[in-house]
């Protein structure tokens, strides 16, 4: 795969939020407005879109279906339930041909979503890259992140998993994940999106068994 994509980010970029009616989606949303970028909230609803965008303080002409929000962006970032992830990226085509797509995708497949039940391809992300071809840059991030915090101005006490099979795609993610106010590590690979995705269902079983509300990790020995 050649490396099409703009090595160096921005200082502002256009992001589309697939999936951005979600909590996920619009937690994301809301920080990367107050980072200044440029946010469109893609759905397969285009009502509900501008609802959102709405409540974000964005007008509506930054609500999108997925597939023309795909076609606009520079940079997409993928929300859905693992349960619409084939479907939202079959209906993308090819508007994310020579972009970057973070998947923050988790396979849970309720009602047991403290059990880790990863799909055949091996990770939600490698799917997604199977799914999309080489022609798009397959990134994987913020599986492990509240939904819910990412919706207020609380500092976030947790880390950020970034994997990808390219070093620049990856910086730029993880640019994205400070912009978001997180701290983001480089974590290898795609193939080593497999333990981001597995760990979400352990923090799940660990919010139960202890109750809590907003468990994640982070990394120590710095």
């Amino acid at each position: 795969m050649s490396l099409f994509f703009i090595l160096t980010r921005s200082v502002f970029m256009k992001i589309a939020i697939l999936g951005g009616t979600g909590a996920l989606g619009k937690g994301l949303a809301s920080r990367w407005i107050k980072a200044n970028h440029e946010v469109l909230i893609g759905s397969r609803d285009l009502v509900k879109a501008q609802e959102v965008a709405l409540e974000l303080g964005l007008p509506k002409s930054s609500a999108y279906l997925n597939i023309d929000a795909a076609a606009h962006c520079e940079i997409a970032c993928i929300t859905v339930p693992f349960a619409h992830q084939e479907t939202t990226l079959l209906s993308i085509e090819d508007k994310l041909a020579d972009k970057i797509l973070i998947d923050a995708t988790v396979p849970l497949v309720p009602p047991k979503v403290m059990r880790v039940q990863l799909p055949k391809e091996g990770s939600a992300a490698l799917k997604a890259q199977a799914l999309l071809g080489e022609g798009t840059i397959v990134v994987s991030a913020f599986q492990n992140i509240s939904a819910e915090l990412l919706q207020t101005d609380k500092e976030i006490d947790c880390d950020v998993l970034v994997a990808g099979d390219f070093l620049e795609a990856r910086t730029t993610v993880i640019g994205l994940v400070e912009d978001a106010g997180l701290k983001g590590w480089h974590a290898g690979p795609l193939c080593n999106s497999v333990a981001a995705e597995a760990l979400t269902s352990i923090l799940i079983a660990i919010n139960k068994k202890h109750s809590l509300q907003h468990s994640g990790i982070k990394i120590t020995g710095i």
